[in-house]
This record gives structure tokens, sequence and C-alpha cells, in this order.
């Protein structure tokens, strides 16, 4: 006991204050982490093939060219493909959000509307987990960063890719693209 009648004690192992970074960072590498990218850009421009390449899994199967019929989708769609990635024994559960369809069309006039309603959906979702009672399952699906395919016409920005950027920038980090 010191004279200011605090009891000091040297701690042994990882117990303490000086520890905490440690232990966060112990308890994140052992759960592993989430992390889920939104790809966002016309037909063709290469955004299966960055993904495929940046976490070297094949999470898009190899395409074949289809022809144009009266089934093509009318509007926007929205996929997630899901994918373990464990690296130096730090796992990582990836999520994709493609938007198949985005920029394809004569009248693109709302496209962006599907995407901006599915990113901010993901969020409301993850509040309400957020504020219930018992958090101990919260499941973490908000969109970490989305990145805009551009296409290299070297002329400006379209009127689409400007509207899809203005109305995107402050929900989510937007990494835009050059294809």
């Amino acid at each position: 006991m010191n004279k200011d009648g605090a009891l000091r004690k040297k701690l042994q192992g990882y117990v303490g204050f000086a520890n905490l970074p440690n232990q966060v960072h112990r308890k994140s590498v052992k759960k592993g982490f989430n992390f889920t990218v939104m790809v966002v850009g016309e037909s063709g421009l290469g955004k299966s093939t960055l993904v495929n390449t940046l976490f070297n899994a094949p999470l898009y199967p190899p395409k074949e060219h289809v022809g144009l019929s009266q089934d093509s989708p009318k509007t926007v769609g929205i996929q997630v493909l899901n994918t373990d990635i464990e690296e130096n024994g730090v796992r990582l559960k990836l999520n994709v959000v493609d938007t198949p369809g985005f920029g394809d069309f004569i009248n693109n006039e709302d496209s962006w509307k599907p995407i901006l309603e599915t990113i901010e959906s993901r969020f409301d979702a993850y509040l309400e987990q957020e504020n219930r009672v018992n958090r101990s399952k919260i499941t973490d699906t908000r969109v970490n960063a989305c990145l805009y395919f551009i296409a290299p016409t070297g002329h400006s920005l379209k009127a689409l890719d400007i509207e899809f950027m203005k109305r995107l920038h402050n929900k989510v980090n937007l990494i835009p693209v050059i294809a």
C-alpha cells in the first residue's frame, strides 16, 4: 500500500488498460472482419474482373456472351455475392453488392434510385439492430465502399455519372474508377 492509500499491483499477461488496444486487436482477428463493397457501372467496364483480381477469389464465374432478348431486365438489379477469405490467420467475410443493368438503358433517368434505396435500407437495418436491447448478434450489412466505374470515353463525364455521384457521395465512401 502506498502513502496515499492506493493499492498498486503489477499486472501480468493480457489484462489492464495498457493492453486494451492489443485485446481489441486479438478479439477482432479471432472473430474476423466483415467488408461490403458495392460495384456500380455499365456492362463491360471490368467490374467483375477487378473484384476477382483484387480479392484473388473467383466471385464471378466466367461470363458467356448472351445476345439481347425480350427477357432483358427493365430496371437496375441488385445481386449480393459472398465469400470467406483467410490470409495469415485473419478471416474476412467479403460481400460484393453488384448492380447489373446500371447505365445500360436508353432512359437512365432514375437508375440510381434502387442503389440509393439499397444503401439506405442496409444502414436502417443496422441502426435497428443497434437500437435493440440485446445486441449480441449484430450483423453488419452496411456498404463500406462503392466502386463507381466510369467509361473511358475521353470526353467529359456523362450526366448519369454526375447525378449518381451527387446523390451517393454523402451516403457511402465513393471511389470513382476509370475503367
